[in-house]
């Protein structure tokens, strides 16, 4: 009776399997055409940072390392530049080109000299192979936890609802790689953390769902297609304040690491925000519509089998 009267999820499926897809095409094409920004982590260069113990202006910054690269002592590209530290001391620079020493000391001694400051400095390169091999273990990294989630719903569920699951965690997943290629946010090494996250917290999600729609089914008796909608509709009703009140919680958690974090994890709490809101949404819109059409194949098919 409930689901009658309240929104229909299953109806209105298509709905939101459309957004989903425009969406992740859009980003999809993004990343084809322009790739995705990547963070000194996934990609050959040279990060600096620098202490220098005053406070820093971000338009001298950049002045000073504009004087730099026209003058010829730094041939190489370099992002904007991050100010942080207790008192805006500190600035991180990425560059896009492997540095020597010899230039790194040009930097240190440019700013010790602008600033009239003893300037201490930290140096993180990655060289081009070793970048390729990071990127390849994060894809590796994303691949084995998507597996031994799909093995772990398997033997718990069944095979439908863990093809469902498995489809939607790797919506969530691919949902914020694309949000960061179209906006050209920076992908770095917390990204990563962020994704392996959203998997962690999409499937949580979805298992609840799911373990109510198993307990629905022992005392369902499904004869048409609309009895399997109610069931499903009914069993995400039927936890949904359980699931808003989870993904709430850890939503307001991110969002004060984004509001009054540091620049440094603020693109982790970003990618978290974004993974964590497309796991609520794929959730309740996506794995059930799923696993739905799963169903729905092989009660059709049993009945051509009774009625044969």
């Amino acid at each position: 009776m409930g689901s009658k009267q309240k929104f229909d999820f299953v109806k209105n499926r298509n709905k939101f399997f459309i957004v989903s897809a425009a969406l992740l095409i859009i980003g999809l094409a993004v990343m084809l055409f322009s790739g995705m920004n990547f963070g000194v982590d996934f990609k050959a260069g040279t990060n600096i940072d620098l202490v220098v113990g005053k406070q820093l202006d971000k338009a001298k910054v950049e002045e000073i390392l504009h004087t730099l690269t026209s003058s010829g002592d730094v041939n190489s590209k370099f992002a904007d530049p991050t100010i942080g530290g207790n008192n805006s001391d500190r600035v991180s620079i990425r560059f896009d080109d492997v540095l020597t020493d010899d230039v790194v000391n040009k930097i240190q001694k440019a700013f010790a000299t602008a600033y009239s400051a003893e300037v201490s400095k930290e140096i993180n390169t990655v060289d081009p192979q070793l970048a390729k091999e990071l990127l390849l273990k994060a894809v590796y990294a994303v691949a084995i936890s998507s597996v031994l989630i799909c093995l772990y719903v398997s033997i718990r569920f069944e095979w439908r609802f863990a093809i469902a699951a498995i489809i939607a965690i790797l919506h969530d997943a691919f949902m914020v790689i694309a949000m960061f290629a179209i906006f050209r946010f920076e992908v770095n090494l917390p990204f990563l953390a962020a994704v392996l996250t959203t998997i962690g917290y999409s499937i949580n999600d979805k298992i609840v769902i799911f373990d109510r729609i198993r307990e629905n089914l022992r005392f369902a008796k499904l004869k048409t297609d609309e009895d399997l909608v109610a069931l499903v509709n009914d069993s995400i009703w039927q936890t949904m304040a359980r699931n808003i009140n989870t993904v709430l919680v850890v939503l307001i958690a991110a969002g004060c690491l984004y509001i009054f974090g540091s620049e440094s994890i603020k693109l982790f709490a970003l990618a978290k925000l974004i993974g964590l809101t497309s796991g609520a949404y794929s959730s309740i819109f996506i794995a059930c519509s799923l696993w739905y059409l799963l169903k729905r194949k092989s009660l059709r098919s049993s009945k051509k089998k009774a009625a044969a």
